[in-house]
């Protein structure tokens, strides 16, 4: 991989504090981010009653489709590690099965395995996922991950291009945590996520921005199916 990709995966570890299993750093923490913001169950102890009722009808709102697709940017910038980069991406859910594409790389999740794509490497790599194992991400994990650990409140309103963009700000309550805040930004009309700001505790700032959300998308019955076929001189590694 190139020098950005490499200093960006960097700059994310060090921000979010995640071990590498078989996905790079960037990955997994777009994707920590991405099914936050889709399956994000907030009911933790009620702290500001009116930002958890916008939480709670965001959460209503994501579960009432049945497929949600998206086109979204993400940003990451680095004082520290001279680093002011933007790349793209889209995933389509269903579930508890997903295909992500971002920064080449494609992930599929079928319900029992994920499948990691990387045409650069001609790799792939298959990993069974552990339902008990805390640092696995799985969509299912996405629906408490906010129950605990954050202190939640209302904060600023923007327009954005005639929207108003209501933002609830979560604090970590763990002092260990890299994240200093967490800005949520909900469209009020919608009740659709708009965008997740992630301040580090180093300087570090990533900014996940939805530019496009579909739901309820015609889908193939094989849409979250691998097809090895497709890749006859990848390299295959199975992890279990």
């Amino acid at each position: 991989m190139n020098k950005i990709k490499l200093s960006i995966m960097k700059a994310i570890q060090q921000e979010m504090n995640l071990k590498t299993t078989f996905f790079t750093p960037a990955i997994r923490i777009t994707l920590i981010t991405l099914l936050t913001l889709l399956l994000v169950s907030f009911s933790a102890n009620a702290q500001d009653k009116n930002a958890k009722n916008w939480l709670d009808q965001v959460t209503a709102k994501v579960k009432s489709y049945n497929n949600i697709a998206i086109d979204f940017k993400y940003s990451l910038n680095n004082a520290k590690e001279n680093i002011n980069q933007d790349s793209k991406g889209n995933v389509i859910m269903k579930g508890n099965e997903y295909v992500l594409n971002f920064m080449g790389v494609t992930k599929i999740f079928d319900g029992q395995k994920t499948y990691t794509i990387v045409p650069e490497d001609e790799e792939i790599t298959i990993a069974k996922v552990d339902e008990k194992d805390d640092s696995a991400i799985t969509p299912s994990k996405m629906l408490t991950f906010f129950n605990s650990g954050y202190k939640y409140k209302m904060d600023i309103v923007q327009n954005v291009k005639g929207r108003k963009i209501q933002y609830i700000k979560l604090t970590p309550t763990n002092a260990k945590d890299a994240r200093k805040e967490i800005l949520l930004g909900i469209d009020s009309q919608t009740k659709h996520i708009y965008n997740l700001i992630e301040m580090g505790k180093n300087g570090t700032k990533t900014t996940l921005t939805v530019n496009s959300f579909k739901t309820n998308q015609p889908l193939s019955k094989n849409q979250f199916t691998f097809a090895q076929s497709k890749y006859p001189n990848y390299y295959i590694n199975k992890l279990d």
